[in-house]
This record gives C-alpha cells, structure tokens and sequence, in this order.
C-alpha cells in the first residue's frame, strides 16, 4: 500500500481491528519513510452482474429499496429491511463467488421475505418469478397455503 503522503511504496500495519458488523477489516498503517500513520478498510469485493452486463459493487441499501416497493402498505420497519438485507448479503456471500447476477440477488431475497410479509413476498416474487397471469398468482398463493398448513402444529382430537 503506498503512502497517501508521500507515495512510499511500503507502509507498515500497526494494528488491525475488525469493524463492528464483522464484515471488514479496519487497520492503522504507519509510512516508514514519512512516519505519518493513516486507516484502510479491508473487505472482501462482491460484484453484481446487472442485466446489461455492466458490474456494480453489491448494496444492502438497493436491496432494501427493491424490497421497500414490495412492502408498501405492509407493517414492515426499516430495522426489519436492514435485518433482511443482511441476510441476503450473507446469503450470497455464503456462495463463495465474487460476482453474482443481479437476478439471484432477486431470488434470495425470496425466503427471507417470505418469513417477514407475504403479501410483500408474492408482490416481490411475482417480478422475480416472473409471473404472467392470475393463474400464476393462485398457485403461489396454494402453495403458500399447503406450506403454512403443513407447518402448523396439527391439533389431534
């Protein structure tokens, strides 16, 4: 890393800390020619490939504004979108690659907002599963059923 001061080619890391959601790494760097002390920020790249093929860095705040349009009207908080935003990056990360389309950003943010609004879920999904028709909407809407049905308890007479 070169000096920001003096353009030292070498500089020297004095400590390392990691940032408070765990995803980066804070470190203080000393120049050994000027002696001045500055930060960096180590985190591990992770790219989208949109649609058109250009790259773009991976955003929490994209993810909760897509998601946000899904939840209007719905009893969804910021701290909630945040919390599903994290996931999703998590989730992705999980994958181990670098770059990732910007479609299956789309489809893991599916099941987390499916546990957080279904409405939003079926509003979101219907873009991302690319729903053309009514019929397309029912089936989601049983399957949603059958899923919820067989998940609760089962009360025995």
């Amino acid at each position: 890393m070169h000096c920001p001061f003096c353009r030292n080619p070498d500089t020297r890391v004095v400590d390392s800390r990691v940032s408070d959601d765990g995803l980066a790494i804070r470190r203080r760097r000393q120049c050994p020619n000027c002696g001045r002390r500055f930060s960096t920020t180590e985190t591990a790249s992770l790219s989208v490939i949109k649609r058109n093929g250009v790259l773009e860095p991976f955003s929490r705040d994209k993810v909760v504004a897509g998601v946000r349009k899904a939840c209007q009207g719905r009893p969804v908080t910021d701290s909630d979108l945040a919390l599903l935003a994290q996931r999703v990056e998590e989730t992705i990360r999980a994958t181990g690659a670098s770059q990732v389309e910007a479609n299956d950003i789309g489809l893991a943010v599916l099941p987390p907002l499916r546990e957080l609004d279904e409405v939003a879920y079926l509003r979101f999904a219907s873009v991302y599963q690319g729903f053309t028709s009514l019929d397309d909407f029912e089936a989601a809407i049983t399957l949603l059923r059958v899923e919820n049905s067989s998940s609760s308890p089962s009360t025995g007479a």
